[in-house]
């Protein structure tokens, strides 16, 4: 529709509206390229827009050479010429043709530029949207959670009365307010997943569903242990060991826990020559929140963890806000409740 609308125009107008475009991609193409890191893809792009805007410079250069180059009149049409009597011919009567209006090239111009304008105008309104339509927080749109639907179930969870799935806390930890929340708000997450694990050690038979949620800064993870344990009893656990970073605290009524611990890392060979499994080794720092399901904390808990590979960490009362923003908006799907 646009080449078809382009063609119609008069040669010297088209022509310079595709040299000033070409010129304005190629050249906003290739900085985004060679400046902002886009990669080769962009650079051929821009190239390409570049090479048509001069190859339609050449053929303009060549129009307005050609227009220029007339042949000098001959001696014989500059002598005067004799005129020969003509006995007149009848008259006859000249039949009226209609008038043939010429193209108006002032209005064939300011269509052309009313057109493009029109379009640059689409394109820019289209980038200031934000990709979610919530042009008042100006938050962008969370990455869609990744799940194991085809996977079956473990029977943990159906023998769990009130367990949630991977795919609840996903739902409920994946917020577009969850950036601003840890201390970054111009981040979007890259990556959101929920899985159906149950707890190790336990013959399968301890439901820990796990979500999953990474920015460029921090990872996120929110998890449920559908276990006994309560977070008094875990308290007193973390005395035996290196518990001077634990602190006890209230979050949303119910009894609530901080600690640290190193992430595991493991690297595995996967026949690419490029790295070496190796044993596990000590990971990034990461800061927990263990909250307890209720206020008389009878056994089970979730478990909100924040990492990065920098081994930054935010301030604890970041992790806090996160589990009042989040915890409450945790409901089971329908999967759930069949």
């Amino acid at each position: 529709m646009l080449g078809f609308l382009v063609r119609l125009l008069p040669f010297w107008i088209r022509e310079p509206l595709i040299i000033l475009v070409g010129t304005v991609f190629g050249v906003r193409i290739l900085f985004m390229a060679l400046v902002d890191g886009e990669g080769w893809v962009p650079a051929v792009i821009g190239a390409v827009f570049l090479l048509g805007a001069a190859l339609r410079v050449r053929v303009v250069v060549h129009a307005l050479r050609a227009r220029h180059r007339r042949a000098p009149a001959t001696e014989a049409e500059l002598e005067p010429v004799t005129p020969v009597p003509v006995t007149p011919a009848p008259v006859t009567p000249a039949v009226r043709r209609p008038v043939e209006k010429k193209p108006n090239a002032f209005a064939q111009a300011s269509f052309a530029i009313g057109l493009f304008a029109v379009i640059g105008g689409a394109l820019w309104i289209e980038g200031k949207l934000p990709e979610d339509g919530t042009a008042a927080t100006g938050a962008s749109r969370p990455a869609a959670c990744r799940l194991d639907e085809d996977e079956e179930l473990p029977s943990a969870y159906r023998s769990t009365p009130g367990a949630v799935t991977g795919a609840d806390l996903c739902r409920a930890l994946n917020r577009t307010e969850l950036p601003e929340l840890l201390g970054t708000p111009a981040e979007r997450s890259v990556y959101a997943s929920g899985t159906d694990n149950t707890a190790p050690l336990t013959d399968r038979k301890v439901a820990q569903p796990e979500a999953r949620v990474e920015f460029e800064t921090y990872t996120v993870e929110l998890s449920a242990t559908y276990n006994k344990l309560t977070v008094a009893q875990y308290a007193k656990l973390t005395t035996y060991g290196d518990g001077r970073d634990a602190r006890k605290l209230t979050v949303l009524g119910r009894p609530a826990l901080l600690t640290s611990d190193h992430m595991m890392k493991i690297q595995f060979d996967l026949g690419s020559g490029e790295g070496a499994s190796g044993p596990v080794e000590q990971g990034p720092l990461a800061r927990t929140l263990t909250v307890a399901f209720d206020g008389k904390d009878r056994g089970g808990s979730y478990d909100l963890t924040v990492w990065s590979e920098s081994g930054l960490l935010p301030d604890d009362s970041a992790l806090v806000d996160i589990a009042e923003a989040v915890l409450p908006r945790i409901t089971r799907g329908a999967r759930d409740q069949d």
